[in-house]
């Protein structure tokens, strides 16, 4: 069973990474693989804020160590994949070339109103992967 999970740093993704552990745990032949997404648009951002490059990957890598010091303490091997571009793009692009048996992902909350005027990467991703998705709040 192969289980993706698409993180971003937030807390949502922080639960979601929980419960994908958990499955990976219950199933000791799973292969559980963390799905980060540099987002260009916020790259940009990130590059003109930044003072130097340095800075920047330690706060990349800042939204990932959460995620690996939690497999670390389960004892779960895991693979984690950084990717560049849109974020729903790449994580349907990568799951569905990579034939993912369970995709786990968090779920920002946003209202309706807010869904409907941005969108959402959950929501997204949902409707074009050819898996099962878990989206967890």
């Amino acid at each position: 069973m192969k289980i993706a999970v698409a993180i971003d740093g937030s807390e949502n993704a922080l639960r979601a990474a929980t419960h994908a552990i958990t499955l990976a745990k219950h199933f000791p032949e799973a292969q559980l693989e963390f799905i980060y997404v540099v987002d260009y648009d916020k790259a940009k951002d990130e590059r003109l804020l930044s003072q130097n490059e340095e800075s920047l990957l330690l706060k990349r890598r800042q939204k990932v160590e959460p995620v690996l010091e939690l497999t670390q303490k389960a004892g779960v091997q895991a693979k984690m994949t950084l990717l560049k571009g849109n974020p729903s793009q790449e994580i349907i692009k990568y799951v569905n070339a990579q034939a993912m048996d369970q995709l786990i992902i968090g779920s920002r909350g946003l209202n309706t109103f807010q869904e409907m005027v941005l969108g959402s990467v959950s929501h997204k991703v949902m409707k074009h992967v050819d898996c099962p998705v878990t989206i967890v709040k």
